[in-house]
């Protein structure tokens, strides 16, 4: 059997990857049909359409390596799209889905991150500059998207059920008037419960 090298690395990886932009596609699209906030509505359709034009470019590394654009099953990918299941249908139309969406999505972004900054480096010690120039696009483009959502999970309002509760807080503690009144603080972000 020939030993495996970091050529046969870089393919196998490229093919996981390749799955899970397809499948991540598939996910924002169904994320931004359970989004209430306009603005993150907004964000899931965006990133579906780019992530779209991002699974063009992965076919043009395949194309650079000379290799056919192939999908491998992505356990991660499935197991992050599951989870979402999940979650959507625990919070769905609450006032914690657009949080628990963002986490979710996240979750999600820096899976893709994680696996494009890899590919990016491979490809840069096998000499393939020009998938790294690539790789390295779409990673810039899932570190802003990343960002995005952070910035729009500070920006929604926290679930009632703790409003009413820092409000009595406020009246009985005298640190109270040291901290920012409940609406102007940042969301808490939710993220995937793990799963034994």
């Amino acid at each position: 059997m020939a030993e495996k090298t970091l050529n046969d690395a870089f393919y196998e990886t490229l093919k996981d990857v390749y799955y899970a932009e397809k499948q991540s596609v598939r996910g924002l699209k169904k994320s931004a049909k359970a989004a209430a906030s306009p603005e993150l509505k907004e964000a899931f359709t965006r990133h579906a359409e780019e992530s779209a034009v991002q699974v063009e470019r992965l076919v043009r590394v395949f194309e650079i390596i000379g290799k056919p654009p192939r999908a491998k099953t992505c356990e991660a990918m499935q197991g992050l799209l599951a989870e979402m299941e999940e979650d959507l249908e625990s919070f769905g139309g609450t006032e914690a889905a657009d949080d628990v969406l963002i986490g979710c999505a996240q979750a999600i972004e820096h899976y893709e991150i994680a696996r494009y900054g890899l590919l990016r480096t491979w490809a840069r010690k096998l000499g393939h500059g020009d998938a790294e120039e690539l790789l390295n696009e779409t990673l810039e483009e899932e570190k802003r998207t990343d960002a995005l959502l952070s910035e729009i999970a500070e920006g929604l309002e926290a679930s009632g059920e703790d409003e009413g509760e820092e409000e009595v807080e406020e009246e009985a503690s005298p640190k109270a008037s040291k901290r920012a009144p409940a609406a102007k603080r940042p969301a808490s972000k939710s993220r995937p419960s793990a799963k034994a």
